[in-house]
């Protein structure tokens, strides 16, 4: 019991890692519990569109556990360029030490969790790494662009970045997305 106490606490402080999106209609940004929550519900709602059949249970777990290591690391945003490959061995440390809380066989089970989603080879992790993907770009969608426009973020440089895992795990998704962005882009919803 007191390990399971000591890891929620823990975790605890993913909500106060702070993302580059603003939820809508607030003026703060939202934090990374925030959206690993809101992601969940997402595939939850949206795995009718799955790219193949997913085990439901499977793909919320990821999307609960993909972001513990921002706790140390803190949020890096989707469209930055470059870097990934310290980033991720810097959040494997994380995970680790953070999933370290916990007795060994749950600890190994949740970083399976976050090695599968990152690996993205499986339909669960493809189809994680799509509503992953897409949610941020949703939150600009609906907020003209905030975040994009705060960062210089092209519309090119979106499209490069999440079309590709969008298409892969939810197609369907892509499909509802691509003509919105095209018309965000006419809307000058874009940075530079």
């Amino acid at each position: 019991m007191q390990q399971a106490i000591e890891f929620i606490l823990e975790v605890e402080k993913l909500k106060t890692v702070t993302r580059k999106v603003k939820p809508l209609a607030l003026e703060r940004y939202e934090n990374s519990a925030e959206h690993s929550w809101q992601l969940c519900l997402f595939a939850y709602s949206l795995e009718v569109y799955a790219a193949e059949p997913v085990n439901m249970n499977h793909v919320i777990r990821m999307l609960l556990v993909h972001d513990i290591g921002e706790i140390d690391t803190g949020d890096t945003m989707v469209f930055v360029e470059g870097g990934w490959g310290e980033r991720k061995r810097d959040e494997l440390a994380a995970i680790r030490r953070i999933f370290g809380f916990l007795p060994a066989d749950k600890a190994a089970e949740l970083e399976s969790l976050w090695q599968e989603f990152e690996a993205g080879q499986t339909a669960e992790a493809r189809f994680a790494n799509a509503i992953d993907r897409a949610m941020p770009a949703l939150l600009n969608l609906n907020n003209n662009g905030q975040s994009w426009k705060e960062n210089g973020i092209s519309y090119e440089r979106v499209v490069k970045r999440i079309r590709g895992q969008i298409e892969e795990g939810c197609p369907a998704l892509w499909e509802y997305m691509e003509p919105r962005l095209a018309e965000a882009k006419e809307r000058g919803f874009f940075g530079a």
